[in-house]
């Protein structure tokens, strides 16, 4: 607005009131015009500009990945937006690691109930959500408001004040699952919970008089071995060590306020909230005979046009390392990743089908199971098998033994630039022969060279591919410089070919409703199917949405074989499963952290399928 009168209203009134006019009526006039502009039309104006002011203020956003509460260093991601009323958002997670808040169920991804101090039937406390590059943040603003906390940015940290609190008593009880410890407070507190196999701190931001820890019976417990308390000026830290198979729960009530910690086998908390559009983060025990296992999962819908699935793996240039599901997630700004299929711990090299948009980053192996789709939501499942020929000009004709593989034996392994730059022998011995493309599926021997010792490292043509010869001599014999090839290359099913995207792991678990385990068939041994441990797993629901999930042990007990897993699939409602890579490597990854394991329990992996939701 000041700038429209600077450069119309002013000359205008400058053109009227000051420059000679004939006749001092016409001047009245242009006198009585300007002000009525001025009085009738200038505040349309100003309430237009206050009207769109907010819209330009939310596109700046202050961010940082950073949360300081009481002193308290926390790592979360965190948001300021300003809009009409001042939004502070924190990743979901952050907030519950962090702060103490519990997410309830929802049915809304804009809008997520939470507990903290309040009784969550009665009076949960609803906040407002957004997607962010990251993940979900949770508009702290309105808490922050009657809690009367204080929250500034500084830099890359949120510093959050909230006012100290006070533990007004101590109790504590075995319970039929367990121990209970309830800390009263005389009002909300914030808090922490670190947590080491078999031990747990926690931090409250509440202080402790010497009287009220006499309270605090340090006997072991049912699940608890050992338990000390150390009061601060406005901290309590309470360290606990427990029996390894169990885990614990910190929650909250109100009237009056209280903290409970119970130390159980079965640690899960049951959820089922909308999560963004087209995507459902569902926690919950699958009962099988042999007890329920704790699974965690997402269920999402392809079709939704905001959402798509991408294979990841730990190197978009290379096809060789391995890292955790988190960095590898964050790195591809995945939301929402899990672990997909096998590879060799030992030298980093994939063991099965990876495809990213038409192009193959590693091919199938021993006919295992695959998932297939496109970017439109359809998707198949079903044993998946790669014929690589490749002819010479003089009629000679030789079948490959693998696409961009860690997975070698005597033949011809083929090696293209999604390999990445570079190729390291795996075998001793090997034969490299370099062919540079003419076009289309053709192309010419342009040289050899024998790699000797295993781990010899060569450049890989930029415009053509590696064929490495390992014990075939006569094939190396048929290929010398200046031959000329033609490649062919067709998958089983055919139809898996008109898939950009393919991951693959293995054994397949149902197809069509029905259970087809058959880990012999996918080359795989009688112990690795007969294993029980944690297990990841991607299914097909009728409607065409997609579930993955992570299942762990159950209380007390081991996780599932892959015949329990397939029944675990089943309860999810999956018509098609496919098992993936397990054990350490069973790891599911939202919003920023693991939520199925702590994070330093979960091993290294290869590749992932990876969950982009455009905000």
């Amino acid at each position: 607005m000041n700038q429209f009168f600077r450069q119309r209203v002013r000359p205008l009134y400058r053109a009227l009131a000051y420059r000679p006019v004939k006749g001092s009526i016409l001047r009245g006039w242009g006198l009585f015009l300007l002000a009525l502009f001025l009085v009738l039309i200038a505040p349309t104006l100003t309430v237009h500009a206050q009207r769109s002011a907010p819209i330009a203020q939310a596109a700046a956003a202050t961010s940082g990945n950073r949360v300081s509460v009481n002193g308290r260093l926390l790592t979360a991601d965190w948001q300021v937006r300003s809009q009409s009323a001042q939004q502070v958002g924190i990743g979901e997670l952050g907030l519950m690691q962090g702060l103490g808040l519990e997410l309830l169920n929802s049915s809304e991804p804009n809008r997520q109930p939470v507990q903290w101090f309040s009784d969550p039937q009665q009076t949960p406390i609803a906040l407002s959500a957004w997607m962010g590059s990251s993940g979900r943040y949770l508009d702290i603003k309105p808490l922050a408001d009657t809690k009367g906390w204080r929250v500034q940015p500084n830099g890359n940290t949120l510093q959050i004040q909230v006012p100290p609190a006070q533990i007004s008593g101590i109790r504590r009880g075995r319970q039929t699952w367990g121990d209970r410890i309830v800390l009263d407070l005389d009002q909300p507190a914030t808090w922490q919970v670190a947590e080491q196999p078999g031990e747990f701190t926690l931090t409250l931001d509440a202080a402790l008089s010497p009287a009220t820890i006499r309270d605090l019976n340090t006997a072991a417990g049912n699940r608890i071995r050992q338990i000390q308390a150390t009061p601060g000026q406005s901290q309590t830290v309470i360290r606990a060590s427990y029996d390894t198979t169990a885990r614990p729960r910190v929650w909250t009530l109100p009237n009056p306020n209280r903290v409970i910690i119970d130390v159980r086998q079965e640690d899960l908390i049951p959820r089922d909230i909308s999560w963004a559009p087209g995507v459902r983060w569902r926690q919950q025990y699958v009962s099988l005979g042999a007890g329920p296992f704790p699974v965690y999962s997402l269920v999402i819908d392809p079709r939704q046009p905001s959402v798509a699935l991408r294979p990841v793996w730990n190197d978009p240039a290379n096809a060789v390392g391995m890292s955790p599901l988190t960095t590898m997630a964050q790195r591809w700004q995945a939301q929402a990743a899990i672990n997909a299929g096998f590879f060799n711990r030992n030298n980093q090299l994939p063991l099965g089908a990876v495809r990213e948009k038409g192009r193959w980053i590693s091919g199938p192996i021993l006919n295992r199971g695959a998932i297939a789709w496109n970017d439109s939501g359809t998707s198949i499942m079903g044993r998946l098998a790669l014929q690589q020929t490749l002819r010479t000009d003089n009629g000679q004709q030789f079948t490959l033994q693998g696409l961009n593989s860690g997975y070698v034996g005597a033949g011809i392994g083929l090696y293209t630039p999604t390999w990445g730059s570079t190729y390291s022998s795996i075998l001793d011995g090997e034969i490299l022969v370099f062919v540079e493309n003419d076009g289309g599926d053709t192309g010419r021997v342009v040289r050899q060279q024998n790699a000797g010792s295993a781990g010899t490292s060569v450049s890989l043509p930029s415009n053509g591919y590696l064929l490495a010869v390992r014990e075939n001599s006569s094939a190396a014999a048929a290929l010398p410089p200046g031959t000329r090839l033609t490649l062919t290359q067709a998958t089983t099913p055919a139809a898996f070919n008109e898939y950009p995207h393919i991951a693959a792991g293995g054994p397949l678990l149902l197809q069509n409703r029905q259970v087809v385990l058959n880990a012999a068939a996918e080359g795989f041994s009688s112990a690795f199917a007969s294993q029980a441990a944690p297990r990841s797993a991607i299914g097909r629901l009728a409607d065409g949405s997609i579930v993955i999930a992570a299942a762990h042990n159950r209380p007390g007990g081991s996780g599932p074989t892959l015949a329990q897993m397939a029944q675990i699939m089943q309860q999810l409602g999956c018509v098609d499963a496919l098992n993936l890579d397990g054990g350490s490597s069973t790891s599911l990854y939202l919003g920023g952290r693991l939520i199925n394991r702590d994070p330093r329990t979960a091993g290294r992996v290869h590749n992932g399928i990876g969950l982009f939701i455009q905000p």
